[in-house]
């Protein structure tokens, strides 16, 4: 099929930015928010701070295991929106939308017995364990907005949409920041609710996130329900593939946070410092990640290899210039973040992982810009299967650390740091040359029926 009439044919690397840019502000508006509400709830004292901390890890790492709802739904969309198949595209939009619900429905169900046993699992004891279990019991009634919101997000995301959930993330969180000065502090008569106050402005405008998103979806591209079941089990199997990968990459992180906070208290904290802008500075990578995959998707569909490799290519440069900006902006501005951040006992065991945490962002980089190819292509297993592998050798250089005694911060970070390049090895030498059953090895310029493997 044609692809000459698309915006990035004409001006590659001004469409990526332009689509990325929305992406990007879309999911650095959570954490921004959540920054707030820790300072809202930590001025209420220790144990509503440390509940609020064991609540939002817990479920949040609940949470992201479901990120298949987003990921396969915006690969799916987009390969049907590059044939043309926006009927099928809209019967996948409610296939996605019916799942997240269903699903979150059980989450809520499943999880809400055991949210005391949950918190105590964290750590959490007496009056910190009661808060924890109050707050997660009131944000389990907003599982299904939280899912719902994913597949609708991955809809948009795969028509090329990245302005529509931007202003949806904005609103929420601006809604958010609002009941939680209400809801948490008391306003006329309002009663003070703390950290229950925190979780029920969360839950409220989750849901009014998810149902302005499904009025939206209800216009464009439309909601069709699925044909029949093999749709269903389709999205499941890819799901699966998802899911698992996700546990993997969840596992080796508790493992390397137990580890170092192993080592000692200097060195735990110093983790969770370096751990935290870690995540945040993934964010900006994430998002040439998933414009990428709605790029490679929609030429996928079409059929259009060549276009695929020229958006792999094109978006693999931005991403390694922005991993290597974030790394010396890192480095450079390590006496501020000690300064604001990391407790003076530390200090001495921050520097040198501090040190490889920076330099090993071009790595990430490259991680999640193949990640995001893949995922456009669908090629699901061969990323569980990468993820796999490297977990295998990350978990087993911590272990051996641990066992040999010689397990230091810096110690850890370099085993993530080689965690991170093998997964970006396998990505890379799937695109190039194309390792395995790769759609990237393909001699032909086009993609015969528009379909993958």
């Amino acid at each position: 099929m044609d692809t000459s009439s698309h915006p990035f044919t004409e001006k590659p690397h001004l469409t990526l930015l332009r689509l990325s840019f929305p992406v990007l502000m879309s999911m650095t508006a959570e954490p921004l928010t959540a920054l707030v509400d820790t300072g809202f709830i930590s001025s209420l004292g220790v144990e509503p701070l440390a509940a609020l901390g064991v609540g939002t890890s817990a479920l949040s790492s609940i949470f992201w295991i479901f990120n298949f709802l987003g990921v396969a739904t915006q690969t799916e969309t987009a390969q049907r929106h590059g044939r043309g198949e926006i009927e099928k595209a809209s019967r996948t939009a409610g296939l996605a939308l019916l799942m997240a619900a269903g699903l979150g429905l059980v989450l809520t169900v499943a999880v809400f017995p055991y949210v005391d046993e949950l918190a105590g699992l964290l750590g959490a004891a007496g009056q910190v364990r009661a808060l924890a279990g109050e707050y997660m019991r009131i944000r389990l009634f907003g599982a299904p907005a939280v899912l719902i919101m994913l597949a609708a997000f991955g809809t948009l995301r795969g028509l090329q949409d990245m302005r529509t959930p931007l202003w949806i993330a904005v609103g929420v969180n601006v809604l958010n920041l609002v009941m939680d000065r209400i809801l948490i502090f008391g306003l006329g008569p309002v009663p003070v609710m703390g950290v229950a106050g925190s979780a029920a402005a969360s839950t409220i405008s989750q849901w009014a996130g998810a149902l302005s998103v499904l009025a939206v979806l209800a216009r464009k591209p439309g909601l069709k329900r699925p044909e029949h079941v093999g749709e269903m089990l389709q999205l499941l199997r890819e799901g699966w593939d998802l899911f698992a990968r996700t546990a993997l990459l969840n596992l080796f992180l508790i493992i390397t946070t137990r580890s170092a906070n192993l080592i000692g208290a200097e060195a735990g904290a110093a983790h969770q410092v370096i751990r935290q802008v870690y995540v945040f500075t993934s964010l900006s990578l994430d998002a040439f990640a998933m414009t990428v995959q709605t790029l490679i998707g929609y030429f996928f569909g079409r059929g259009d290899l060549v276009r695929m490799k020229q958006a792999a290519r094109i978006s693999m440069f931005w991403s390694l210039g922005t991993g290597v900006v974030l790394g010396l902006l890192m480095w450079l501005g390590r006496n501020i973040l000690i300064a604001l951040m990391v407790p003076l006992s530390s200090v001495g065991v921050f520097l040198s992982a501090w040190a490889v945490s920076s330099i090993s962002q071009p790595l990430n980089a490259a991680a999640f810009l193949t990640d995001g190819v893949h995922w456009g292509t669908g090629d699901y297993r061969f990323l569980r299967n990468a993820m796999l592998t490297a977990s295998l050798v990350g978990v087993a250089g911590i272990l051996m650390l641990e066992r040999s005694h010689a397990a230091t911060l810096e110690a850890v970070w370099i085993v993530t740091a080689i965690w991170v390049g093998l997964r970006a090895l396998f990505g890379v030498l799937r695109i190039w040359p194309g390792i395995g059953s790769s759609v990237f090895a393909q001699k032909d310029t086009a993609i015969r029926n528009g379909s993958g493997y």
